[in-house]
């Protein structure tokens, strides 16, 4: 929801006293928290902003008192939902239960995808049901007593009896989530640390957890036992998860294409092989040990080959484009003959592939073998990673392309003027005396005008004999210089001479506005550092106006962007124009903000008279 930048955000304004009394009671009523926590949650101060999300959706955030963070937004027309921000959560974990995940799949949250049924683990509550907001928190390896602090919130999409079952579909509807547009308006605060589940979650959950486990559709295998696997904190189903971001929108399930235990668990080894050969080998050896879940997730389950063939020739591949019609078939621990992790990292260490350090919690992967036979003659292939990091660069292009600012187009003119002589210059010459003329065309006049008057210098073209014509002679000669003293010049210099002696103009157009044509020579927005008020560095923006910006607008974004005080007042020294002050060195979140509405680089000057770099 929130994967694109906000638009048309109005000025935040502070609650009345009143209204944040009733905003709290809300609180306190529909969360079920304490009239203390209702204070934490909506402190006194709140601010208020009214906004429109990239859909043209009508919203309103509350925004904390100290640093800005935005707490608690409403999204849609006449829409009264309270919804927290992780902001909020990172407060109070448990104001709302909670769905984990495993780590690999939180980037793709973040990239704007929801949270598919695949990639759930556990679930804090045996009484949430659709359409009810719930978190997704990161789920801890090797622990049943601790998880990650909520990083997205979304609202269930799944009846529990369809997550226990497992198979494809959606299990929340993600509306917002850590490092998105929503998030970005806060201080940006790292997350939290680890977070203690409380016992009456955990049991719970524990209760319930073989059942809730993502298994096949088909074909469920019982709850498996605890073996030296568990023990070790080794969950083979919530590892069967799919962790490549591929799977999580595909949800493969119900593959056309049969393979037996043996193929699933040459297919795994292959994997690793592919995971060596193009992205271990080059991993630093501080980058060890790994975790042997994390080592399963991250290092052979993204390397599965994206085009899969059984031994009767069937053949199976990921789609792109309609996810829905995936038939990649089943390929994880649990199909092979291995059975769990443990079992299969062992017989990896055998074969030296790798070595295996038996851990207490968990088993760590300390090292893999580059130089193995099997690994050198490895013949690499396209893998699900592959086809990911394909779909994601192509994902990103569209992005880039719908979000990018037409550049704005900026035309420097020149008018003929009587009064410094170039006019005589142009009505002699043929040429319109009235109109405007760019750069080029004073070229172009120039040229015309020397060739008909055979004015070209005959040892050197590139010079003009100026002074054989008195029309042209007087039409590039500066005030107070004597003509005389002028004999020949080069082109370039006829031209730049002749454009000194006529009248400035400029033109800006820009995207949906309205084409601006003003007389008077068009100078660069200045961007500089300057120390005011004693030690402080400020930087100071001036001559916007000319570029469709305003100072009060560009104030209050450079606000947000920069999470610093900012100010506008009449620029000093002169009759008209603003300046817009930010506090600290920012030159190049101005700048940036400048490029993303429109402005080109040619039209920024930038410079930091602080004295220290």
């Amino acid at each position: 929801m929130f994967k694109k930048r906000l638009s048309n955000l109005k000025t935040s304004a502070p609650l009345r006293s009143s209204d944040r009394r009733k905003l709290k009671q809300r609180v306190v009523q529909e969360f079920g928290v304490s009239p203390e926590v209702g204070d934490l949650l909506v402190p006194d101060g709140l601010m208020s902003l009214k906004v429109e999300t990239h859909l043209n959706e009508p919203g309103v955030i509350y925004l904390s008192p100290d640093g800005g963070d935005p707490l608690w937004f409403t999204v849609g027309k006449g829409a009264d939902e309270l919804i927290p921000t992780v902001y909020t959560l990172w407060k109070k974990y448990d104001l709302l239960p909670w769905i984990s995940t495993p780590d690999a799949v939180i980037p793709v949250l973040i990239g704007g995808a929801d949270l598919m049924i695949p990639g759930v683990v556990r679930i804090s509550s045996s009484t949430v049901s659709p359409p009810q907001l719930i978190s997704v928190v990161r789920r801890i390896d090797g622990s049943t007593s601790t998880c990650g602090p909520p990083l997205a919130v979304g609202r269930l999409a799944a009846d529990l009896n369809t997550l226990k079952a497992g198979g494809k579909g959606k299990a929340v509807q993600v509306l917002h989530t850590w490092k998105d547009h929503l998030f970005d308006m806060g201080s940006k605060g790292d997350p939290p640390g680890e977070i203690q589940i409380d016992s009456e979650a955990k049991d719970d959950d524990e209760t319930r957890e073989p059942e809730a486990q993502i298994d096949s559709a088909e074909g469920r295998e019982p709850p498996v036992k605890v073996t030296d696997q568990q023990e070790k904190g080794v969950d083979p189903q919530a590892n069967s998860a799919p962790s490549d971001p591929q799977e999580l929108h595909s949800s493969p399930q119900g593959a056309n294409v049969t393979l037996s235990k043996e193929e699933v668990s040459d297919i795994l080894r292959t994997a690793l092989l592919q995971s060596i050969k193009t992205t271990l080998s080059s991993l630093p050896p501080a980058s060890f040990p790994i975790p042997a879940s994390t080592f399963y997730s991250s290092y052979i389950l993204p390397f599965r080959p994206a085009i899969v063939r059984s031994s009767s020739s069937q053949s199976s591949q990921v789609p792109s484009g309609d996810a829905s019609s995936s038939t990649y078939p089943q390929i994880d621990i649990k199909h092979s003959t291995h059975k769990s992790l443990l079992a299969f990292f062992k017989f990896l260490d055998k074969q030296r592939l790798l070595s295996l350090k038996d851990n207490k919690t968990e088993p760590l992967i300390t090292s893999v073998s580059a130089s193995h036979p099997d690994v050198t003659l490895h013949q690499t292939y396209k893998s699900l990673r592959d086809v990911q990091v394909r779909e994601e660069k192509k994902e990103k292009r569209e992005e880039e392309e719908r979000n990018r600012v037409k550049e704005m187009e900026v035309k420097e003119l020149w008018k003929p003027h009587t009064v410094s002589g170039s006019g005589k210059f142009f009505t002699e010459g043929g040429f319109d005396s009235s109109a405007l003329y760019t750069y080029s065309d004073l070229k172009t006049a120039v040229n015309t005008y020397v060739a008909a008057r055979q004015l070209i210098n005959a040892r050197d073209q590139s010079y003009i004999n100026v002074g054989t014509d008195a029309v042209l002679l007087a039409s590039v000669s500066a005030k107070g210089e004597a003509p005389e003293g002028l004999e020949f010049l080069k082109r370039e210099e006829v031209v730049r001479r002749l454009s000194e002696n006529m009248q400035n103009w400029y033109e800006v157009r820009a995207e949906g506005k309205d084409p601006l044509l003003k007389k008077g020579q068009l100078k660069p927005i200045s961007v500089v550092v300057k120390v005011r008020q004693g030690r402080k560095a400020s930087t100071l923006v001036t001559g916007f106006e000319p570029f469709f910006l305003e100072g009060e607008e560009m104030a209050e974004e450079l606000r947000r962007l920069c999470a610093c005080a900012t100010s506008v007042s009449p620029t000093p020294g002169k009759t008209s124009g603003l300046e817009v002050l930010v506090q600290g060195k920012q030159v190049k979140a101005v700048t940036e903000f400048l490029f993303s509405r429109g402005v080109p680089k040619k039209w920024i000057e930038t410079a930091d008279l602080t004295g220290k770099k």
